[in-house]
């Protein structure tokens, strides 16, 4: 087994090459930008919803858990219908995001029972930390590459350890996106559960920063980078716990936060022109507009006649009227599945499914 060491254990200072701090500062300017456009929305919600579930299908599918959007999508209108697995596992990405993003909103903090949560509600499980050896990663040709700990107190000591780390700032002198690496790769080296690691790890990830206050909600989402460039990745977190190469493991992960949120960016933008789109035509040439229609068309890629008879607080005749009406006018455009209907925001979905 490899030894794990508290991340105490490293120099701060040696964070502080040149490449690294000009890393941070565009990463950090990218951070601030995506926030403040992320904060012009008028209702956040929206995004947490949209985003929440692109992020719950792109770090899925690191995990070879693979769906479509439009599976993704119809499985969120038709839960009842049974859907894929893969689309349920994604699903509950997006409820372990929220089950998390809500408690560090409450508490300010980022303990391991909120961890626990999170893992619990991605997993529909209750198995908590590991208490049985046996758990290795395997790299290509089934060769283990890495053995984490394996007894149950030292997984629990190194966890413990690691919430110190995330909530003390005082325990370590550097930047919170230094810091977001580098507990990152801590948490993915403990391994501390069963399954699902990898995918609360990235959910981990954006409530630090949510906790460091470098955002208000969660949509810096690296899971599309870390896809792209999954060999990369995989090879970074290895040389950090073989030849401590933690430098190019921060630069890495540096990297990807100016990136991802360069493209977080562009996609709220884009999502934020047309919801003022829709809501000029629509207040222009409907008396039935609302606010609460304007969220429910962009809360929901597809939506469908309860969502609206819900969220609005009306008849089912009604929300079936304004439905068919947005139709006609070109707004959404509807389909069918069994003896139901839905109804797809075209525009909005081409947003969430196009390559940045």
């Amino acid at each position: 087994m490899t030894d794990i060491a508290s991340l105490t254990t490293l120099r701060p200072d040696r964070f502080d090459r040149p490449d690294i701090l000009k890393q941070l500062n565009a990463a950090s300017r990218k951070l601030a930008e995506l926030k403040g456009v992320a904060a012009s929305m008028p209702n956040q919600g929206i995004l947490i919803s949209t985003l929440g579930l692109q992020e719950a299908k792109d770090s899925s599918e690191i995990e070879n858990i693979v769906t479509t959007h439009d599976e993704l999508f119809r499985d969120a209108v038709f839960p009842e219908s049974g859907g894929s697995v893969a689309a349920k596992e994604v699903a509950y990405y997006r409820q372990a995001l929220r089950v998390g993003f809500d408690a560090v909103r409450r508490n300010g903090l980022l303990t391991n029972n909120d961890i626990l949560e999170i893992q619990a509600e991605l997993e529909r499980n209750r198995a908590g930390f590991r208490k049985l050896p046996g758990t290795a990663l395997k790299g290509d040709g089934g060769r283990t590459v890495y053995t984490p700990p394996q007894n149950p107190d030292d997984i629990l000591a190194l966890m413990t350890d690691l919430e110190r780390f995330i909530n003390d700032d005082a325990l370590f002198d550097a930047d919170p996106l230094v810091k977001m690496a580098l507990i990152h790769h801590q948490f993915e080296s403990i391994h501390p559960f069963y399954d699902g690691n990898g995918r609360t790890g990235r959910i981990i990830n954006v409530l630090y920063l949510i906790k460091q206050g470098l955002l208000d909600t969660p949509v810096l989402y690296l899971s599309r980078h870390i896809a792209r460039t999954k060999a990369d990745y995989y090879r970074l977190l290895q040389e950090a716990r073989d030849r401590d190469c933690w430098e190019d493991w921060v630069l890495y992960m540096l990297t990807a936060v100016e990136k991802t949120a360069a493209d977080g960016i562009a996609t709220i933008q884009a999502i934020k022109a047309l919801l003022m789109d829709y809501k000029h035509r629509i207040r222009a040439g409907y008396r039935f507009y609302s606010q609460d229609l304007i969220n429910n068309l962009f809360s929901y890629p597809y939506t469908k006649i309860e969502f609206v008879e819900h969220d609005l607080k009306v008849s089912r005749l009604t929300a079936t009227k304004y439905l068919e009406a947005l139709v006609a006018g070109g707004f959404l455009q509807k389909r069918k599945v069994g003896r139901s209907n839905y109804y797809i925001n075209v525009p909005l979905f081409e947003i969430l499914t196009r390559e940045p």
